[in-house]
């Protein structure tokens, strides 16, 4: 089968070397050029597998620059594996742009599924909610943190976060300051490895959960969050709410009704009542 030309999107272990699927190992080995995050990572795991295809260094500070080399060797008939230090490339991890770059010039990509930390997690986490979000890492500035939670707290889909060992304990802290201590976390760190762990607790235990044992602190870490739960029939989200009062005080009651009901798809009657009342309200 003639494969040049073509970029393949490979998916490697996020642990467990025995993880790798046989198409993804045939394909290492037949392409003229593996597009490696770091070449010394990805080295170690051709290197258990018997694998000798040349290695292009590309990651998130050269990757269009690099990107404009691989677009070349592609366009003169080499074949080309893209793969990341762990999972899936371009799910918080660099390939994004290489892929919209091969695209954009009309070249053939092909992806071969694997390993994501994300999915491995869910699979494994026992919530209920069949929706989920992926976020990714969270900001490392604590008030930019917060604001970026503020923004997922009424989602109603678990949330999927990933986090570095030495921030985990400070972004589980301020995901309960917004969310609540009630929602349900799943703790997955150090998947498929030695130390994989799994622990599900609420948010208001977490943070001492952690801090109980220094060995959880360490690794690679997924938090699963419960999405926040649908209000009850009649009730009003606490962001319908205020979108409301925002709307009234520039907006007549009728008016600020009708836009709030078409923002955040509360019910009209019940956004009517509660206007109704704020109004009476303020001018008691």
């Amino acid at each position: 089968m003639n494969h040049s030309g073509t970029l393949y999107v490979v998916a490697t272990p996020i642990g467990n070397l025995q993880d790798i699927s046989l198409r993804a190992l045939e394909t290492l080995k037949t392409v003229d050029l593996i597009a490696a995050e770091d070449t010394r990572h990805t080295a170690h795991l051709l290197t258990h597998f018997g694998i000798k295809s040349k290695l292009v260094a590309l990651h998130e500070h050269n990757e269009r620059r690099a990107g404009e080399k691989i677009l070349l060797a592609l366009a003169s008939g080499q074949s080309v594996a893209l793969v990341s230090d762990a999972g899936t490339p371009g799910i918080s991890d660099p390939g994004a742009v290489l892929v919209g770059m091969a695209r954009e010039a009309g070249l053939k990509v092909v992806p071969l599924p694997g390993a994501c930390a994300a999915v491995t997690a869910l699979s494994a986490a026992g919530f209920e909610q069949t929706h989920f979000l992926f976020q990714g890492f969270l900001p490392a500035s604590g008030a930019q943190r917060r604001r970026t939670l503020e923004c997922l707290r009424e989602q109603q889909a678990v949330l999927v976060f990933y986090e570095a060992p030495h921030r985990v304990i400070e972004s589980v802290q301020d995901i309960a300051s917004v969310f609540g201590g009630s929602r349900q976390i799943l703790i997955a760190r150090e998947l498929t490895k030695t130390f994989e762990t799994f622990h599900r607790c609420t948010l208001s235990q977490a943070a001492d959960w952690l801090r109980a044992d220094p060995n959880q602190q360490r690794g690679e870490f997924v938090l699963l969050v419960e999405g926040a739960l649908p209000a009850p029939q009649g009730e009003i989200s606490p962001d319908a709410q205020r979108v409301l009062q925002l709307l009234l005080a520039e907006l007549p009651l009728k008016q600020a009704v009708k836009l709030a009901t078409d923002i955040t798809s509360a019910k009209k009657n019940a956004l009517y009542a509660l206007a109704l009342e704020l109004e009476k309200t303020e001018h008691d």
